[in-house]
């Protein structure tokens, strides 16, 4: 099994999931989570007798909840070929295609349960793909795992099983962990169950660039607690048996530890396990800024006085931050009364709102500090919820591709079909979840603004339908006609 890797200036930076193609590669505003356990704090003795430090409580009160989370991927080398769907649906498909042998990728992580009804918190990179997901209790008992939602922007997944009384682990409060402060990694590293380690934390708010997504939230909690592949989604706790982090990565030119660890930490995780389950989508709020850190050669360049903040390059236009008076040159120091030193700091502080909340940024305009009050928008630019991406007409959820589906199907793009409403037009029409279309009407999509596109375009006309070309899971070229009259 190959373990990939992403090389960097010095070492490469490597997901912690074992197995095959496993891609990593708020305040908390008004809402509260109504996924997390709450529980009555609980105080352990940092040292035991001996004056060392004594981690037997928070490692026995941890591993009972942290999971071992295992998947399968099936994939078939996809036979779609560019044909008009329109001959194709109405004529048959050219000549006999020979289907490639379909082939089984296991692959290996970790995840943390966060409440006793079975929600489970692990790293996209684990489950992306995965046609099958199951999750291994301490007790060794298992169960088929149901997956949320995702976010590839912070590389975590929300999974849900069917079970009760489930020992769940305590969240703690990120923001209060020290440089220095030790931490426990509990974990599945190379299959081996229930695995402890423990480390320091070594840094905070680290950018290491190893998202891909355009949107992607980057604030690592960088530990030297020994992880490996399959350490995935395991979980990072304080001397209190407190969850403060989600192993995600690991800095090595080897593809195992060599060194530093990295984990995203429960400020980021709590607002977006919250919206997965509230939503099925992580509700993004943008401030509507490009930004970049300040080095020495920014600061010459721009003439600046100041190496700390997150410095703004461009303003978009009617987004939050332009209305609120905050201009390309402005050096954004405080959000909401919390001092911000750098891009992932900012992209930190931001990321634990939703679209609507209101708040007070500081920043710094040449040689005078400001302070406005901001009303955060989503990506559409207004300040409504995002439904989970769908298409209400078609009476079904259409999800765009990962990277890692294009790459198992040889496709360049589509629109995977999931959650058929009974009685809605894809259900009329007979196409089944898992189906991934690739045209409509002779259309590429990619999205489902494409295709309300392509409705819209129809409106008018007297004939009105939908003819899908595409591909089922096995990788059988299949096309679909659907009634919009």
């Amino acid at each position: 099994m190959k373990h990939l890797k992403w090389i960097g200036a010095a070492v490469g930076v490597a997901a912690l999931s074992a197995g095959v193609s496993c891609f990593c590669f708020k305040k908390f505003g008004p809402q509260e989570t109504i996924v997390i356990e709450k529980q009555a704090p609980v105080q352990y003795s940092s040292y035991n007798n001996g004056g060392m430090v004594d981690f037997t409580q928070a490692a026995e009160t941890s591993v009972n909840a942290v999971v071992h989370v295992m998947t399968i991927i099936e994939t078939r080398q996809s036979n779609y070929s560019n044909y008009d769907p329109f001959l194709e649906f109405f004529f048959g498909e050219r000549g006999q295609q020979r289907q490639a042998p379909r082939q089984q990728q296991m692959g290996s992580g970790s995840g943390v349960i966060l409440s006793s009804d079975g929600y489970i918190v692990t790293n996209n990179h684990v489950v992306d793909g995965s046609n099958n997901v199951k999750v291994v209790l301490n007790d060794k008992r298992e169960f088929n795992a149901t997956i949320v939602g995702t976010d590839p922007n912070t590389d975590l997944a929300l999974l849900k099983i069917e079970a009760t009384d489930l020992p769940a682990l305590r969240v703690g409060n990120s923001d209060d962990l020290k440089v220095g402060e030790w931490v426990l990694a509990v974990g599945n590293p190379f299959n081996l169950t229930s695995t402890v380690t423990a480390g320091i934390v070594s840094a905070k708010a680290r950018n290491i660039n190893i998202l891909t997504s355009d949107m992607k939230i980057e604030s690592f909690i960088q530990t030297d607690a020994a992880v490996n592949p399959g350490n995935s989604g395991g979980a990072l706790v304080n001397t209190n048996g407190e969850l403060v982090g989600i192993n995600a990565a690991i800095a090595s030119q080897t593809g195992s530890y060599s060194g530093y660890s990295f984990a995203i930490p429960t400020s980021i995780m709590s607002k977006v396990v919250a919206d997965l389950k509230e939503f099925g989508t992580v509700q993004r709020a943008l401030l509507g800024v490009k930004i970049q850190d300040i080095n020495a050669d920014l600061a010459k360049e721009k003439n600046l006085d100041m190496m700390e903040g997150a410095y703004v390059a461009e303003v978009g236009p009617n987004s939050a931050a332009a209305e609120a008076g905050i201009e390309s040159g402005d050096i954004i120091t405080h959000i909401n009364g919390h001092k911000v030193k750098s891009v992932s700091e900012t992209q930190d502080q931001i990321s634990r709102f939703r679209p609507g909340d209101k708040v007070e940024v500081v920043y710094q305009r040449g040689s005078k500090q400001k302070k406005t009050e901001v009303t955060l928008k989503n990506m559409n630019g207004d300040t409504s919820m995002v439904k989970q991406q769908s298409t209400n007409t078609l009476g079904a959820k259409l999800t765009p591709l990962s990277e890692k589906k294009m790459q198992q199907m040889r496709l360049s793009g589509g629109l995977e079909v999931s959650q058929i409403e009974k009685g809605g037009k894809f259900h009329q029409a007979g196409i089944p979840n898992g189906y991934i279309i690739v045209r409509v009407n002779n259309i590429s999509v990619n999205s489902t603004s494409d295709i309300d596109r392509i409705i819209s375009n129809m409106k008018g006309q007297e004939e009105q339908a939908l003819f899908l070309s595409g591909v089922m899971p096995n990788g059988k070229v299949v096309y679909f006609a659907v009634d919009m009259n």
